[in-house]
């Protein structure tokens, strides 16, 4: 094995230990059942490479060998089979500057959406500061896109309805979308975003 093979490898496995991590949180809290979402984490920006958790695993059960690196275009460069969304991942870091991604499946983010098929506003919440926003007086919109299984197309929706000030966006009736500078913001956010979603379901 090269030199550069083992630094590959041993890069890989240290983003997957991160990434099993993350999904054994999410997963805890009931927002990636089953073998639902899926997590990123880009290893490299010149060329883009992302780390993303391995299609149809349980994600409460990860280990840092259940991940594929990706390129720009989210076909698999080392591992596996990646997440058949690892192209919207990539778009998405590409997009935004991100360093990760988080895909989660929550009752929340889908049944308003269903609601809100236009944008979800949200104002007068302390937990806007979560997100970035500077105080608690803010509004601001969390986009809701159409799904599709064309990774392409869904990357044009998102792209389109992008806000700068909001990094989420809901996909109707499959997830919520949302991304940070590195795992732990994603994180953060996701769970920031995720509890707007829950008070907004419990107020209608």
């Amino acid at each position: 094995m090269t030199k550069r093979a083992i630094n590959l490898d041993s890069g890989l496995a240290e983003a997957g230990a991160v990434l099993a991590n993350e999904a054994a949180r999410f997963a805890s809290l009931g927002w990636m059942r089953g073998t639902s979402g899926n997590l990123s984490m880009v290893t490299s920006r010149d060329p883009l490479r992302l780390t993303v958790t391995a299609s149809g695993m349980d994600k409460g059960e990860l280990t840092e060998t259940d991940v594929v690196l990706v390129d720009a275009t989210g076909n698999a460069v080392s591992g596996g089979r990646p997440s058949a969304e690892a192209a919207l991942h990539a778009r998405v870091a590409r997009l935004t500057g991100a360093g990760a991604v988080v895909h989660v499946h929550t009752i929340a983010s889908v049944a308003v959406a269903e609601r809100c098929p236009e944008g979800i506003i949200f104002r007068n919440l302390e937990m806007l500061k979560g997100i970035g926003l500077p105080t608690h007086a803010e509004e601001v919109m969390l986009p809701v896109i159409a799904n599709s299984q064309d990774m392409t197309v869904l990357g044009n929706r998102l792209e389109a309805a992008h806000n700068p000030r909001m990094p989420a966006v809901v996909v109707a009736g499959h997830g919520l979308y949302v991304w940070g500078a590195d795992p732990r913001q994603a994180r953060h956010h996701t769970e920031v975003v995720e509890w707007m979603l829950e008070l907004e379901l419990a107020k209608r």
